[in-house]
């Protein structure tokens, strides 16, 4: 990862057909929205690319496509732990690896299940890291199964393999996003936030960037944000972004992500609001929110001198 700026790290979406085949041409003009925003890489196989609705075959078929299309623009990193012995982990780890990523990311929650000590999960870490060598890996705090955070003594054991070069963040803490920084200074690594209430102090703390699913309505925005955080000229803009992704928080996350589907829609990309994984029902109140989002971004991107059209 680029450490020299501050850079977005969108987490993909997968576009489907309405019949649940993915829509590799949508999925051919979503990554290119993310390249033209501005994002300084892109995390494949995601819990917003629906990962574990796709089966292994279809996991490696959309990361190579991403990496095709991408064609050596920006880093691209992936999803490579599905859960059982580590042995196989690893080995699904090494054909994501394959497809040309520059970092497989671990989900911390299936490395061990909820009830296991750290000591347990720190062996199987290790052991995963001695049974991939030589390949980059990351963590991603995932929510599900479950959500198991890395403290910063943690993360520093792992990162001081010299193994381990990226962190996407969702401890929802300031406090322990400033406790890992610390610990992990002057290695080649890089903690993206993906938590957009602090996410202009931890961008002060010294976060390498941002990888939200905010930016799954306006990436471009959520680059101006890495971009423009720390500058005294636009403090005013800066706090009115803030305050503005704070307020509708809950109006992003719910049933997500039709609704980001839905946004994308109208904002022009070609992307059904088919999705696999099972979030809900999107009722005519939902759509009413999220087309009041949309009028409300309109306002905002154009005092930004933002493009909303995609």
């Amino acid at each position: 990862m680029d450490k020299s700026k501050k850079g977005f790290i969108p987490v993909m979406l997968t576009p489907f057909k309405d019949n649940g085949e993915i829509d590799y041409d949508s999925l051919t003009k979503l990554t290119e929205v993310y390249l033209k925003a501005g994002a300084s890489g892109l995390f494949a196989n995601c819990l917003s690319s629906e990962m574990f609705e796709l089966s292994d075959e279809e996991r490696i078929s959309a990361i190579k496509h991403v990496i095709k299309v991408v064609d050596g623009a920006v880093t691209v990193v992936a999803t490579g732990t599905f859960g059982g012995p580590i042995e196989k982990q690893a080995d699904f780890v090494k054909r994501v690896h394959d497809t040309g990523t520059d970092a497989v990311i671990v989900i911390t929650g299936l490395l061990a299940v909820e009830k296991d000590s750290d000591e347990i999960f720190n062996a199987r870490v290790f052991d995963l890291i001695d049974q991939t060598p030589a390949i980059p890996l990351g963590f991603y705090e995932c929510p599900v199964p479950y959500k198991r955070v890395l403290s910063a003594d943690q993360l520093k054991a792992f990162v001081e393999t010299k193994r381990v070069i990226y962190h996407k963040d969702t401890c929802l803490d300031i406090e322990q996003v400033k406790a890992k920084l610390k610990v992990t200074q002057g290695y080649e690594f890089g903690l993206y936030d993906a938590y957009m209430v602090h996410a202009v102090e931890s961008l002060k703390a010294g976060s390498a960037g941002l990888s939200c699913i905010q930016g799954n309505y306006f990436p471009e925005l959520i680059v101006w944000l890495c971009d423009n955080y720390n500058n005294d000229a636009m403090k005013d803009q800066v706090k009115k972004v803030q305050i503005f992704l704070d307020d509708n928080m809950d109006v992003m996350h719910n049933v997500y992500p039709i609704v980001s589907k839905y946004f994308l829609q109208k904002r022009g990309l070609d992307i059904s609001t088919f999705t696999r994984r099972k979030v809900g029902d999107f009722t005519r109140a939902i759509t009413t929110e999220i087309e009041t989002l949309y009028t409300d971004y309109n306002y905002l991107q154009q005092e930004l001198e933002l493009d909303m059209k995609i």
